[in-house]
């Protein structure tokens, strides 16, 4: 199965070389890398256009939308089985992909969450506050969806590509978690979760999401949990 990997992009110039290197070299060899820079200012993009490679596809929004919106824009172009969500900024380990494509490919799952708090795959240890927050509202997505998820607000997302090219994304920041953690649910898919290893950043090392991303989440979970969007 031909994998597409969908890597939203914004002020990465630091970690994006070195994330397109550690995808290239992951486990999984047929793939297409679908960079989608979302009106970077700090060089990325002048990094972006100087690649040559025929696996690897950048396009480029004219303005900073969010990570949502971005994710859109590569889910669209896609034309892999599988559709994963691959943040630029070293996070998440382009080695778990195995992991994460297993369920699909074995015909069990339709979706895979990879899951940063459960198994025993390493992880950094970071923030007390963020992992409460993110427990908080993976408990109240749990139950509005009534699925025992352990890390709904996880980057790492895999899809058979018909699935979510099926959904319409209306979210462009990063209320695109509990947006398509709803829609997957509401369409009865096969969903499985999965252990993975996490290196969190700091917000010194480049950390974007903060509390008012946190409060949108809510916001949307109640939104799309409760009317059909």
């Amino acid at each position: 199965m031909k994998l597409s990997i969908i890597i939203p992009c914004y002020n990465e110039v630091k970690t994006i070389g070195t994330l397109l290197q550690a995808v290239k070299d992951s486990p999984v060899e047929d793939q297409e890398i679908i960079v989608v820079d979302d009106g970077s200012t700090d060089g990325t993009r002048e990094l972006l256009d100087d690649i040559n490679d025929p696996i690897i596809r950048v396009i480029l929004h004219g303005e900073n939308q969010g990570k949502g919106a971005a994710l859109r824009t590569g889910f669209e172009k896609a034309k892999g089985d599988i559709c994963i969500v691959q943040d630029a900024d070293l996070e998440y380990d382009p080695q778990d992909y195995p992991l994460l494509i297993g369920p699909i490919i074995k015909g069990q799952a339709d979706v895979v969450f990879g899951s940063r708090f459960q198994g025993g795959r390493p992880h950094r240890v970071v923030y007390f506050w963020h992992r409460m927050g993110n427990g908080f509202l993976t408990l109240i997505s749990n139950i509005f969806t009534d699925l025992n998820l352990t890390d709904m607000e996880t980057c790492y997302k895999a899809f058979r590509r018909e699935i979510i090219q099926s959904i319409r994304i209306k979210e462009n920041r990063f209320g695109f978690e509990p947006e398509v953690t709803a829609k997957v649910s509401r369409l009865n898919c096969r969903i499985y979760e999965v252990g993975i290893s996490y290196y969190g950043r700091t917000y010194n090392e480049g950390k974007k999401i903060g509390w008012k991303d946190g409060v949108r989440a809510i916001y949307c979970i109640f939104k799309y949990n409760l009317f059909s969007i």
